[in-house]
């Protein structure tokens, strides 16, 4: 059970106690994500996560990564579309110091100038790293595609022209904007004492007040086309749909359809395009999910000889889906996956802080797994099948590929045929 406490400056605290385990994991987390970012600041709330670990008001970036290792501490962030989240794994007797430390970096980052620019020098190497992982800059051609003209279509690592004139001031700024109080989210599951529990809220009153949090609304799919050439070996494509966002009814049903077209190895993608005719090393579909938007995407990374074949059995065994020709054996396969995966996860400290945080951010409170087990079994074939015509639709259909690629690539024609 997560127990929650909103303290009186708007932080919500939440602690899962797992008092037969050693270990604990501690997240903060700031609504702070490339979605609520203007063109002209894009990427800086990654730039921010960057800056957090390169020095506070007293303590220097080597001074923070010897206090972590000192209490052998596992550190890590990662910034989203929607968020910014700060964690740390270490036992029960040194959770109080890794908090922190946490705290410290999150409330006074010292956002030096040298470092500023060291580390702006890094990101653009990140920039150029992304650019040379195709089947990733494939997905992100085509976000940015069909959600142009809305911030969840902008990269989450922002542009080099964009990061050029972010100033130390500039984050100064924008970190006092987004790294307030209702704005944060703490979550803690593993062994936690009372005691820390109490001194964690504590601490975390000297987070500072701001705006409420941000509630985001429903975001235009644009069905979208884009080809980008590049000299590499393979040509990397991405067929996407408009999905269903974060929340939705239909979320269970959608994982469902996922699994069964091609979330795993008997999926219809995986056997028929790899196994079965050989046309491809990879091949499976995943779903992006956000407040007010979704998309269900299938990636295959294969020859330019082989993409129109590969292209055609795609579509073709979306069309069968649609005519509703999931079998029983194919949707129980894929719950026992799908609640396997989920149970399998939760084993993990870091797993279950990451979950319970994004609860609280997506629907305001705790979802057991027992909701989540039922929502799965209650998944029928009449279902999929019902999402399936509604998502496979020609006129919203979307494609992108990276390699070489041409306007007249024979995969363009095939797209109305679904």
């Amino acid at each position: 059970m997560v127990e929650k406490r909103v303290l009186n400056n708007g932080v919500r605290v939440l602690i899962e106690k797992l008092p037969h385990l050693r270990s604990c994991a501690v997240g903060i987390w700031a609504e702070s994500g490339s979605r609520h970012e203007t063109p002209d600041v894009s990427g800086i709330s990654h730039f921010i996560e960057h800056m957090l670990f390169k020095g506070t008001e007293t303590k220097s970036a080597r001074d923070l990564a010897c206090a972590f290792d000192e209490i052998g501490g596992q550190v890590n962030a990662f910034t989203s579309r929607d968020h910014t989240c700060y964690y740390a794994r270490t036992t029960d007797e040194h959770l109080m110091r890794a908090f922190t430390l946490l705290l410290e970096m999150y409330v006074r980052p010292a956002f030096d100038k040298k470092e500023t620019d060291l580390e702006r020098g890094v990101i653009f190497e990140e920039i150029d790293m992304y650019e040379d992982t195709p089947d990733d800059l494939c997905s992100e051609l085509l976000s940015q595609a069909i959600y142009k003209g809305d911030p969840l279509g902008m990269p989450v690592l922002g542009t080099k022209e964009s990061l050029s004139g972010i100033t130390p001031e500039t984050l100064r700024q924008y970190h006092a904007k987004r790294y307030t109080a209702e704005r944060t989210v703490v979550s803690i599951c593993g062994k936690v004492r009372d005691g820390d529990i109490d001194r964690i809220c504590a601490l975390l009153e000297s987070v500072p007040g701001g705006g409420p949090p941000t509630r985001d609304g429903a975001v235009k799919y644009i069905p979208s086309v884009v080809l980008k050439r590049k000299k590499i070996e393979q040509n990397h494509i991405v067929l996407g749909f408009e999905g269903v966002p974060l929340g939705h009814p239909d979320r269970f049903v959608m994982q469902a359809l996922n699994n069964v077209l091609g979330a795993g190895m008997s999926s219809r993608l995986f056997q028929e395009v790899r196994e079965k005719h050989g046309l491809c090393y990879s091949v499976y579909s995943y779903c992006a999910n956000y407040e007010g938007a979704g998309m269900l995407g299938i990636y295959t990374g294969l020859s330019a000889e082989n993409e129109k074949d590969a292209v055609a059995m795609i579509l073709s065994i979306c069309k069968k889906m649609k005519k509703g020709d999931v079998k029983e054996e194919e949707l129980s396969r894929s719950r026992e996956q799908l609640k396997t995966t989920l149970l399998m996860g939760m084993e993990s400290t870091v797993s279950r802080m990451t979950t319970i945080a994004r609860n609280e951010m997506v629907y305001g409170r705790e979802v057991s797994e027992d909701e989540l087990i039922e929502g799965i079994n209650s998944v029928t074939r009449e279902d999929i099948t019902r999402l399936a015509k509604r998502v496979f639709v020609p006129e919203k259909l979307s494609f992108s590929a990276v390699g070489n690629v041409s306007k007249k690539s024979d995969c363009l024609g095939l797209l109305k045929d679904l």
